[in-house]
């Protein structure tokens, strides 16, 4: 590399974003003002009952996006739609149906939802729609989970193949595809799809993969579409203020600096929303000031 790629990689600016599951007492209105306010480029639109409910009539559903929008495109902000939405389609199980239900009409559930959040980004001006895969289902054979899986994906790819849009899957602890490793496993069986790239929460590195944060994000690098941020402790997954945990962010930082990441970078605090936006704040002072709390 020439020290004048060297200085332009440095002299381009990561972009940062606030997700809504953080700010889930405020409304999706005073979000993005917020967020435009507090000099956030982005931000992670989980769709969900407070802010954009992805399960209402067609024609609400268009309404609702053209209003969002026409919001993001005044406020200047960029968005990544975000399906962790914990109660969406059922209101007793975290998480529930998955992709990877045996019961073929539950698993449609997940995969009409993640097909209609494809459609809402088109629709919002969002190309990347982030996912998970669930847990593994108890008495099922690894083999067998992987291949449905697999299977489940595969019309959610072919929607946003037809929509120009990027499935971005996030390894999540606890569930099948938890981490790089499950990522690259995926994403052979599938014949390494175009539309399939990866989310990558860096507090999950810190959380369980063998590698720090920052060689995670080097080896993720031809995939990595979307990142998710927050301080983590190892073996531990809770979402944590930066600071509160083990996660030494400006060699993070500098990773994404160094592949020439062009996604948003958006801050994941979904259990902090009842001080939402002293923690915004804080978090785009933080990340602004390089990965250091300022003096």
């Amino acid at each position: 590399m020439t020290g004048i790629e060297t200085r332009d990689r440095e002299r381009t600016p990561l972009r940062f974003a606030y997700g809504t599951n953080g700010l889930a007492d405020l409304r999706l209105d005073d979000i993005l003002t917020l967020l435009a306010e507090l000099g956030y480029d982005g931000v992670g639109l989980t769709l969900d009952h407070m802010h954009f409910d992805p399960l209402g009539p067609a024609r609400e559903l268009a309404a609702r996006a053209r209003h969002v929008a026409r919001r993001l495109d005044a406020l200047g902000l960029s968005v990544v739609v975000e399906t962790g939405a914990r109660y969406i389609l059922d209101a007793r199980r975290k998480h529930h149906p998955t992709l990877l239900d045996a019961d073929p009409n539950a698993q449609a559930a997940r995969i009409d939802l993640l097909k209609t959040a494809v459609r809402i980004g088109g629709d919002i001006g969002a190309n990347v729609v982030h996912c998970f895969s669930g847990p593994p289902p108890r008495d099922t054979h690894e083999e067998i989970a992987w291949q449905r899986l697999a299977d489940a994906l595969m019309p959610v790819l072919d929607c946003a193949e037809a929509a120009g849009a990027t499935l971005a899957i996030e390894p999540e602890p606890g569930h099948l595809l938890e981490d790089l490793a499950g990522f690259q496993r995926l994403f052979k069986i599938l014949g390494e799809p175009e539309p399939l790239r990866l989310t990558l929460d860096i507090g999950h590195c810190q959380c369980l993969e063998p590698a720090s944060p920052e060689e995670c994000v080097h080896q993720a690098a031809p995939w990595l579409r979307h990142v998710q941020i927050e301080d983590m402790r190892r073996g531990i997954h809770e979402h944590l203020p930066f600071g509160e945990g083990e996660v030494d962010v400006p060699p993070v930082l500098a990773a994404l600096r160094d592949i020439a990441y062009e996604g948003l970078v958006g801050v994941e605090l979904p259990r902090h929303s009842h001080a939402g936006p002293e923690h915004a704040a804080a978090s785009i002072d933080f990340l602004r000031a390089g990965g250091r709390h300022p003096r």
